[in-house]
């Protein structure tokens, strides 16, 4: 490992702060030579002054999915349980992940770990990576005493999440496919196949028939604006992906979504599913509710659920139910609504959210499998439609060729 410079900030035995450069191969490495010198470690960084800064280039390597948390977290809880110290459990974890930036990241926290930081504060300092769910429950299995229940609690969580979005991913996977497939088609015949006809067809100083005149005329203006469309299209994407988790954004797309006529079900119970089991996982843990209930609003996925967490938030905070705001918002099936004051009124709200959760989790299934075997058809038809629709648009003329001959 290369010697860098790193900066400290300590207090020795009279309270008094110092600060200084120190050469060395780690933080950990640092703070050891540190605390053997009497002082006590307040801050440790890399020094980014001299010859000796580390350069680092843009990565475009593999990103942390949820689905790498998941197994990290199992993992973890694991060994822990086994009775593994913390920083040989987090060394084993940077050395046998798959995901190097995971790899990476977790190498970074057993330093910090090593120097003295909390799990849960070196996690809050990776926030690219950790989200705001796992490093709160992190917090309250360390107070707590129950780390490792916390860490199965969070695997538990994730692999259920990812369960959820595969069976999404599975169903929306056919419909999107065959609709790109039907817009490649119609550019393809619209920009190569329709410009030798219309050859033709002026070859033979005949009048079209409407539909091939309107399929003429489409055809030459994505053929001159095809360049800008493209464009367009990029500009689009980039846009999108830039400004799509803004505010103004949200709080367009995520209703709108809830009112989608076959989607919106889906979307709505997905959003449902989440919110319960997150909510549930945390409570489970310790996290205050209060605190759980603005983590939640973030980890939702909609704008709409957010500001019901929000306000709910809000109402326990002076003194209502849990269940009482919940219907005042008409997002919140009534059988949510009841399920969470049964649970309240019997102290198992954790264990109540999760039903509602797993029910969730059983209806969107069910709703993705039934749209799949409605969708596969409607696709067949529409890609049939509109391809058969220009192939009988284009041969119309096709058939006035004898008279238009004589």
């Amino acid at each position: 490992m290369a010697t860098l410079t790193y900066e400290y900030q300590v207090r020795d035995r009279a309270g008094k702060i110092i600060r200084g450069h120190i050469d060395a191969d780690s933080p950990a490495a640092v703070a050891t030579r540190l605390k053997s010198m009497g002082y006590a470690p307040i801050n440790i960084a890399a020094s980014n002054s001299g010859l000796k800064r580390d350069l680092s280039l843009p990565s475009f390597g593999k990103r942390v999915k949820l689905k790498d948390l998941a197994i990290m977290s199992r993992q973890f809880a694991t060994m822990i349980n086994s009775g593994l110290s913390l920083l040989r459990a987090l060394n084993i974890l940077s050395e046998q992940t798959e995901n190097p930036a995971l790899a990476k990241v977790l190498g970074e926290v057993r330093n910090e770990v090593e120097s003295g930081s909390a799990l849960s504060t070196a996690m809050a300092r990776q926030a690219q990576v950790f989200p705001p769910l796992m490093v709160n429950m992190t917090r309250a299995g360390e107070v707590g005493g129950f780390l490792d229940q916390v860490l199965l609690q969070i695997a538990i969580n994730y692999e259920s999440e990812v369960r959820l979005r595969g069976k999404v991913k599975a169903a929306m996977t056919y419909p999107v496919v065959v609709f790109f497939i039907a817009i490649f088609a119609v550019i393809g015949m619209l920009l190569f196949i329709v410009p030798t006809f219309t050859g033709l067809f002026k070859s033979l100083h005949g009048s079209l028939p409407a539909p091939t005149q309107f399929l003429v005329i489409l055809s030459s203006i994505l053929r001159s604006w095809f360049p800008v469309m493209i464009i367009a299209c990029i500009a689009v994407a980039v846009l999108w992906s830039r400004y799509r988790h803004h505010d103004r954004v949200r709080n367009f797309v995520d209703p709108f979504k809830l009112r989608l006529p076959i989607f919106g079900s889906l979307f709505q119970k997905i959003a449902l599913s989440r919110f319960t089991r997150n909510l549930g996982t945390m409570i489970k843990s310790g996290v205050p509710i209060l605190q759980a209930l603005d983590i939640v609003a973030d980890t939702s996925g909609n704008v709409v659920i957010a500001r019901a967490s929000r306000d709910i938030q809000q109402s326990v905070r002076t003194g209502e139910s849990l269940s009482a705001p919940l219907a005042r918002h008409a997002v919140f099936p009534p059988m949510v609504v009841q399920m969470l004051a049964v649970g309240e009124d019997t102290g198992n709200l954790d264990e109540m959210l999760f039903k509602i959760s797993e029910f969730y989790d059983q209806e969107v299934e069910a709703t993705t499998e039934s749209l799949t075997a409605l969708i596969e058809p409607l696709m067949i038809a529409f890609l049939g439609g509109i391809v058969g629709s220009m192939i009988v648009a284009l041969y119309m003329p096709i058939f006035k060729i004898f008279d238009l001959i004589k």
